[in-house]
């Protein structure tokens, strides 16, 4: 009898290295990039311990807890809650994993902003700060920068803080961390929204380039090709223009895609060459060279011969620039702050 319990003794030995072996067997296999389900088991002042069923409990420090600022742990994270979590770093030397939500966060708002920008969606979002080149704003917790060609409003950078401004997307690269907006192409937009094609619009002259004169047209730029201010030839802009001249203008394209308005005001001669002989008159017959001007536009567009037609110049695509001015590669900040 006691021979048979000493056998029986023996035969259910259990080492250190048995259960060690063990827990191998059973142990998931973590890497940096994943995300899995964790608990919070015990939060700390500067961080949390989370059990994502590794040997070791996993850290997340609190800078890591979000994408915004947070000042305790418990702003984020409760005692037995259950919550998905990236693995950030491979074991440190004691087993620990190192966490973020922060990153989960990120990637999601990536997602959401290429979801706007493919709907072409307009955004609000407050500035919260300047600098030389521009202003900065938050979209879904990411930092989006508007440079300072893209902010249209007549008051300085600095007086720009707290303030909303509508904004439509320029760019936006995860992989470069550069999310980059448009004041001036949402106001551009929303003011399309407005203006029709053959419409008669007062500006006024704001820059003269040698291709042609940018005209304010309550707010958004509209280019008036060299090309169009008369029937007659004009060597230089100047020589017709100066800058703030106030001018009345017909459109005679609108591209919102591009953020372009063309303008004409050659279209409005009553005779060619008045815009040189005699500005005056083409301002008092405006409206009515409009009018006739949209109902050969609207012949054409019926296809019906409409007559001697006064028909547009075409204007090759790479002669017009665009009425948003492009931006310059070192003036972006990264879209996420490291």
């Amino acid at each position: 009898m006691v021979n048979q319990k000493s056998t029986a003794t023996t035969d259910i030995g259990f080492t250190h290295e048995d259960f060690a072996a063990l827990l191998d067997k059973y142990d998931y296999h973590f890497s940096p990039g994943d995300i899995v389900p964790g608990t919070v088991f015990s939060i700390e002042p500067r961080g949390a311990l989370i059990d994502i069923g590794a040997k070791t409990a996993a850290y997340i420090p609190i800078q890591e807890m979000s994408i915004n600022r947070v000042d305790s742990p418990e702003e984020v994270l409760q005692s037995n809650e259950t919550r998905e979590f990236y693995i950030l770093s491979d074991e440190n030397e004691e087993g620990q994993l190192t966490l973020s939500i922060r990153r989960i966060e990120y990637m999601r708002a990536w997602e959401r902003v290429r979801q706007l920008q493919a709907e072409d969606a307009t955004v609000r979002s407050g500035v919260f700060a300047t600098n030389r080149g521009g202003a900065l704003v938050r979209i879904e917790g990411l930092r989006g920068f508007i440079p300072g060609s893209h902010i249209s409003t007549r008051k300085p950078k600095e007086e720009l803080v707290g303030e909303e401004l509508p904004l439509k997307f320029l760019e936006v690269d995860e992989e470069r961390n550069r999310l980059v907006l448009s004041h001036r192409r949402a106001l551009v937009e929303r003011k399309m929204n407005r203006l029709e094609v053959g419409e008669v619009v007062i500006g006024t002259v704001r820059g003269i380039k040698p291709y042609g004169a940018f005209i304010d047209i309550g707010g958004v730029s509209g280019l008036l090709h060299i090309s169009e201010i008369s029937h007659e030839h004009i060597d230089t802009p100047h020589s017709v223009f100066n800058v703030n001249d106030e001018v009345k203008v017909m459109i005679i394209d609108l591209d919102a895609e591009r953020g372009r308005i063309s303008l004409s005001t050659k279209q409005l001669e009553p005779e060619p060459g008045d815009m040189i002989k005699n500005r005056d008159l083409v301002y008092e017959k405006a409206e009515e060279m409009a009018a006739k001007y949209r109902e050969q536009l609207l012949a054409k567009q019926q296809g019906i011969a409409a007559g001697a037609a006064t028909t547009t110049e075409s204007l090759g695509e790479e002669e017009i620039p665009p009425a948003v001015e492009p931006i310059e590669e070192e003036e972006i900040p990264a879209a996420i702050e490291e």
